[in-house]
C-alpha cells in the first residue's frame, strides 16, 4: 500500500475512534441555527454527517479524477499507436523508395557497362582488322623488297658468270 492510502486509513480510524468514544456527547441534542429557523438536534451527530458527505463528495471526486486521467491516457496511448504505424508506414514507404532508386541506378550502370563493352568490344575488333591489314600490308612489303633482292642477286650471278 502507499504511504496515503495508509495515512488516510489511520485518520478515519482516529475518527471512528474519537466518535465511539465521544458517542454520548456527540448524540446530545443542542439548539442549531440554521440561518432562517433553529432547530434541537445533536450537534456531533450533525458533524458527523457532514464529514460522511463531504468524505463521499471527496470519493466521488477523486474517482472522477482518477476514471478521467485513465481515459486520457488510454486515448494517448492510442495516438501513439497511430502515430507509430504512420512512422512505420512512411519508413517502409522510403525504404521501398530507396530500394526502386537503388534498382534503376543498378539497371542504368548495368546498361552503361555493357555498352562500354560493346564500345570497347567493336574499338578491339576494329583495331585487330586494322593491325592484321598493316601486318599483311608489310609482309607483301617484305616479300616485294625479298623478291626485288633475289632479282638483284640473280642478275648479278648472271653477270659475273658470263
Amino acid at each position: 500500500m502507499k504511504l496515503r492510502t495508509i495515512l488516510l486509513l489511520l485518520v478515519l480510524l482516529a475518527i471512528v475512534l474519537f466518535a465511539a468514544l465521544n458517542w454520548t456527547a456527540i448524540t446530545t441534542p443542542t439548539t442549531l441555527s440554521l440561518l432562517v429557523a433553529t432547530v434541537e438536534a445533536p450537534l456531533g451527530v450533525v458533524m458527523l454527517g457532514m464529514l460522511v458527505l463531504l468524505t463521499g463528495l471527496f470519493a466521488v471526486f477523486a474517482g472522477y479524477l482518477q476514471t478521467t486521467t485513465l481515459l486520457d491516457a488510454r486515448r494517448h496511448a492510442k495516438e501513439l499507436e497511430a502515430q507509430r504505424k504512420l512512422a512505420d508506414q512512411a519508413e517502409a514507404s522510403r525504404i521501398a523508395e530507396l530500394q526502386n532508386l537503388l534498382n534503376s541506378a543498378l539497371l542504368k550502370l548495368e546498361q552503361q557497362s555493357l555498352e562500354s563493352r560493346n564500345t570497347l568490344q567493336s574499338r578491339l575488333d576494329q583495331m585487330e582488322h586494322n593491325l592484321r591489314a598493316a601486318v599483311s600490308q608489310e609482309g607483301t612489303s617484305l616479300s616485294a623488297y625479298i623478291g626485288q633482292l633475289e632479282d638483284q642477286l640473280q642478275r648479278r650471278d648472271a653477270t659475273t658468270r658470263s
